[in-house]
């Protein structure tokens, strides 16, 4: 089969609204919000900016790193740091795998709330609607009776979408929709931010939002909170940004860039807390209760709390239009981008044309998306797979690559070299310290104290066989399936030896010759001036 030529960014501008794009997902608004509140409220953002720069842009730096250099997806990544790493890539392309089947299931809920808005069609109860009504939720766990059409319709529209995207390419594709998903979030929720700020009650809910309870500083798991939050809020640890890397020019800007998509990750963070809690402070003023007995995060702030304040306001539906349509625009950008990784891996494994592995591969995800959350047991798979894939998925990967990566391979000198040769911000003693200490040491003990807190009792008091099979069977699953793709040969072997010790400028480091035959060379720019452009 030929060569095809590894596809490019077109613009660094490009890369970046990329990144930023799958960084500002759902979790920014209906997560962090609630985390800042329960953590300390305003003194909570000091663990947090701490956290996002002893953690969140070191592993950030990382990624794209390890992605640039070796200009292919996780799995054959890190075949070339070490054949045995590959598993971790594969490991990490199982994990996108799951959480695409159901984060699309999501937006095809806000889809359908953009319209419910208008008519306000949730009535007076807007938990019975949701719950019953729109889901048909199924009395127990595990219980499958019924197909719902009003998810699986819109369900199937998100996935035409996403991978009509997919197909176009990183440069027509992800690119350019990311240049009209960023700007349009952007304008979408500051028009929510400043109607919500107008509100009665609204000062009561940023008041409680940002007043400061300094004395939550001495208490370690605010500081667990607020690494957890950088982490699952930055699409790092399951391959997304090393894919994306992969497709840089050699001479990118990657701490630069890092800074830019970690410091606009958290500044969105920030703006969607202040209009959440403006948005709380005015349901509480209506129901004369203080914002603590109306707080809440996730499902239920998206699809109850924020329903019921629809309905109150003068021009709710407007409201809503905005907020819903955030989530479906904030959501796109993020399931383009864990789709992504597959079909690169998928592409890097096999040799196909991205066409056929978008319809092959990306259809297969979204056939197993429909099939499995179109049903009235849906949202209890949901439920259970998010909670043990991210806890057992996602940061337990991340561990075993920063563990792998600076504790057994010893490639943090040599990867560092590599950052510094192009980027305009240099890396010190301090990426290395955050990288081989900090980080492992905070992921581990996350991973103890949510395992204490998971043999304490159920999650969510969900029978015992149930979470054998919808959370701990995927989150183990999804480990085996990683060590079982391994196994199969590679259509287009990895090049072998850029990692072995090789300093920047030398043979395979930034700026080296770069040979057609290579199975991971990128597309050769035409003119000097083209390859500063990133």
């Amino acid at each position: 089969m030929a060569h095809q030529p590894r596809e490019q960014w077109a613009t660094r501008a490009g890369f970046i609204l990329a990144a930023i794009g799958s960084a500002i997902g759902l979790g920014n608004i209906w997560r962090f919000p609630a985390v800042t509140y329960e953590n300390g409220g305003g003194a909570f953002l000091l663990p947090y900016l701490v956290a996002l720069v002893t953690a969140g842009i070191p592993l950030l730096i990382l990624e794209y790193t390890i992605g640039r250099r070796h200009r292919a997806s996780p799995p054959a990544a890190f075949h070339q740091l070490a054949r045995p790493a590959e598993v971790l890539g594969w490991w990490q392309v199982v994990i996108c795998f799951v959480i695409a089947t159901y984060y699309a299931v999501i937006l095809a809920w806000a889809v359908r709330y953009v319209g419910f808005s208008v008519g306000q069609d949730w009535g007076d109860d807007p938990e019975g609607f949701l719950f019953g009504e729109f889901l048909e939720l199924s009395a127990e766990p595990g219980e499958v009776s019924a197909f719902v059409p009003g998810v699986a319709v819109p369900l199937v529209a998100v996935w035409i979408v996403v991978l009509a995207i997919l197909a176009m390419g990183v440069r027509r594709g992800i690119e350019q929709a990311n240049k009209i998903f960023i700007p349009l979030l952007v304008i979408f929720f500051v028009v929510l931010v400043v109607r919500a700020l107008t509100l009665d009650g609204a000062a009561d809910g940023i008041d409680a939002f940002f007043s400061p309870d300094w004395g939550e500083l001495d208490n370690g798991s605010v500081w667990v909170a607020a690494y957890g939050q950088i982490f699952f809020s930055l699409s790092i640890g399951f391959g997304i940004m090393i894919t994306y890397a992969s497709y840089l020019r050699r001479r990118s800007d990657l701490t630069g860039s890092a800074l830019v998509a970690g410091f606009a990750n958290s500044s969105f963070e920030i703006l969607a807390g202040i209009g959440v809690f403006a948005t709380l402070g005015f349901m509480a003023v209506q129901a004369g209760v203080g914002v603590d007995d109306v707080s809440s995060s996730g499902l239920g702030l998206a699809f109850v709390a924020f329903p019921q304040v629809i309905s109150e306001m003068p021009a709710g539906w407007l409201f809503g239009l905005l907020f819903f349509a955030s989530l479906v625009v904030a959501g796109l950008s993020s399931l383009i981008s864990i789709v992504q990784v597959i079909v690169s891996a998928v592409q890097d494994r096999t040799g196909m044309n991205r066409v056929r592995t978008v319809l092959l591969i990306g259809g297969a995800t979204g056939v197993v998306s429909v099939l499995l959350f179109s049903t009235d047991g849906g949202l209890y798979f949901l439920d259970a797979a998010d909670h043990f894939i991210n806890q057992y998925g996602i940061a337990l990967a991340a561990l075993a690559v920063v563990i792998t990566v600076s504790w057994v391979l010893r490639r943090l000198p040599a990867l560092q070299s590599d950052a510094d040769a192009t980027s305009a911000v240099r890396l010190g003693l301090w990426w290395r310290i955050c990288l081989g200490v900090i980080t492992p040491l905070v992921l581990g003990w996350m991973m103890i104290d949510s395992l204490i807190n998971e043999f304490d009792e159920n999650y969510e008091g969900y029978p015992t066989s149930f979470l054998l099979y919808s959370g701990w069977g995927v989150a183990v699953g999804a480990i085996l399936l990683g060590v079982l793709l391994t196994l199969v040969p590679w259509r287009r072997r990895p090049a072998a030896g850029a990692e072995a010790g090789s300093a920047p400028g030398a043979p395979d480091g930034p700026g080296a010759p770069e040979s057609p035959e290579s199975p991971q060379a990128p597309e050769a720019p035409g003119t000097p001036d083209e390859r500063k452009r990133l």
